[in-house]
This record gives C-alpha cells, sequence and structure tokens, in this order.
C-alpha cells in the first residue's frame, strides 16, 4: 500500500508538472523519438498504465523545434502549459557549433547523406572562409534543404524524399543571421560558430559556403549549443536526470530564466511548415 501511495504522489506530481525546460538530444534519434523516450521514461517512473484503456490522465508533452537526427544539443521540451510557450521558441534565437567539410556535398547536405559532387578544395585560404562569412551575416534568403521537416501537402520532405518520390526544392526564403564566425579552419575541415533567428538551417549555410568558395561543402558535426535563453552546458538535463523531479527542480530554475529572456525582433515573415511537435 506505501508503494501504491508513493506512486499516486509521483503521478501526481508528474502531471503538475507545467513550463519549458530543456534536455541534451543524442545523436542518431529524431528529435520526436527523443521526446516519446522521455515521456515513457516519466510515465513509467510515475507508475501510470499506457497501454488499454488504463491510462486517465493526459500527460501533454511538446518540444520547441526540431533538431536533425544526425544533430546533438539543446532541445526545449514543454510540459503541460508549457507547450504553448514552445511557439516563441521557434522564432526565437538559437547558437549552433557546425563543422563543416570542403569538397563533398551530398544530398542531404550533411555526413549522412550520399555523395553527390567531389570538388578540389586546396586554393581556399582561412582568409578567403572568413571574407565569405561576411556575406551570409545579417538578413539573407536562404533555400531550405530538400531533406528537412517542412511538409508539402502534409508529408515532411525528408519522408518523400526517402520514398524517392520528386521534391521541389522550396523557394529561398528570408532567414536572419546575428553573428557567424570560424573558429577553426585544418582542411578540407572548418569548424562555425552561428547565431541564427527561426527557420534558419546551418546545413544549408555550409552548402551555400560551399558554393560561394568555388567549391563544394557538407556539414560533417552539428551541436546546437543554445536555444532562447537555454544552453546546453548549463541547463540541458542528459538521460541519466530525465525523472520527475529533475525536470521539477528544472522548471523552478528556467521559470526565473525565462522572465529575464530579452524579446529578439521577429522577422515579419512567418516561415509555415516550422511547428512546435506536441504529443498526448
Amino acid at each position: 500500500e506505501a508503494g501504491g501511495a508513493a506512486m499516486g504522489r509521483a503521478a501526481d506530481k508528474l502531471f503538475s508538472l507545467s513550463g519549458l525546460f530543456a534536455v541534451r538530444k543524442p545523436k542518431g534519434p529524431t528529435s520526436t523519438a527523443v521526446l516519446n523516450l522521455l515521456k515513457e521514461r516519466l510515465l513509467a517512473e510515475a507508475g501510470v498504465q499506457t497501454k488499454g484503456n488504463k491510462r486517465n490522465r493526459v500527460l501533454k508533452i511538446g518540444h520547441g523545434g526540431t533538431l536533425d537526427s544526425a544533430a546533438t544539443g539543446v532541445l526545449v521540451v514543454g510540459i503541460g502549459k508549457g507547450t504553448k510557450m514552445l511557439g516563441t521558441m521557434l522564432a526565437g534565437s538559437k547558437k549552433y557549433t557546425a563543422i563543416g567539410m570542403l569538397g563533398k556535398a551530398t544530398d542531404t547536405l550533411d555526413a549522412t547523406g550520399k555523395v553527390t559532387e567531389e570538388k578540389p578544395y586546396d586554393q581556399v585560404t582561412k582568409g578567403d572562409l572568413e571574407n565569405v562569412l561576411q556575406k551570409f551575416t545579417g538578413d539573407i534568403m536562404q533555400v531550405p534543404p530538400l531533406y528537412s521537416a517542412l511538409k508539402k501537402d502534409g508529408e515532411r520532405l525528408s519522408t518523400l524524399m526517402k520514398r524517392g518520390e520528386a521534391v521541389e526544392a522550396k523557394p529561398a526564403r528570408p532567414v536572419r543571421v546575428y553573428s557567424l564566425s570560424l573558429q577553426q579552419f585544418q582542411p578540407p575541415l572548418f569548424t562555425l560558430d552561428v547565431e541564427c533567428g527561426g527557420g534558419f538551417y546551418v546545413r544549408s549555410l555550409v552548402n551555400d559556403i560551399g558554393k560561394e568558395l568555388s567549391t563544394c561543402a557538407s556539414v560533417q558535426e552539428l551541436t546546437r549549443t543554445k536555444q532562447g535563453p537555454f544552453t546546453l552546458e548549463e541547463h540541458a538535463l542528459h538521460e541519466d536526470k530525465w525523472t520527475i523531479d529533475e525536470i521539477a527542480q528544472s522548471l523552478e530554475h528556467c521559470t526565473a530564466l525565462l522572465l529575464g529572456e530579452p524579446a529578439r525582433k521577429k522577422l515579419k515573415t512567418e516561415h509555415p511548415g516550422e511547428t512546435a511537435v506536441i504529443c498526448e
């Protein structure tokens, strides 16, 4: 009976959680798969039955912006009423560290895809690369990748591509880059730090940089280091901390964090197709 009472308290605590927190997404699974695993863990810890019709309470949980399956880093999660706040995360600022590779283009614009082109890159200097970055800072136009979470007729472009269907590139759209800097250059590899607004694709950026340098390039590694006020080092919970108590603590900490978050001016253009993913 004592065990049942403790389970009941854990369930009550779980269903009372509300707000935004961040988890560290590992490399491999999709953002939705990470969300589902997190939800499973929490329901199991609370002793809530999820099979059959035994579940009478709904755990509302969602994430505020997809990270590529090959990428790691900050994934902002909304729980309870916090799911209504996820839209602001999509439009807000994000920071990434990306390792690009010169001389190789792929169909996915990253290391997971098939190589579609190889070109010499020996002529590219560190100075060339730094000069090119200036062209991609500020308000720019960008064509999103074909392999993406954007949708056509209700289906993700990446799903259509994997099925071998012909997919037309989406038109270029306005995106905002707050800052862009070269951290390391060891040809063929180069490391970038990027701070950008909503709807921006680092894979498209690296691909465009390659073209601008008269070669080609693709992303080798991508890490989201910050989304809104949530940083990878300070706020993103590792998988071993996906527990009711750890998340409750994190929510308390993050409420104060969100109150102090400066509002970034949004671009007038909305990016349809990017939505916060919420599952119940």
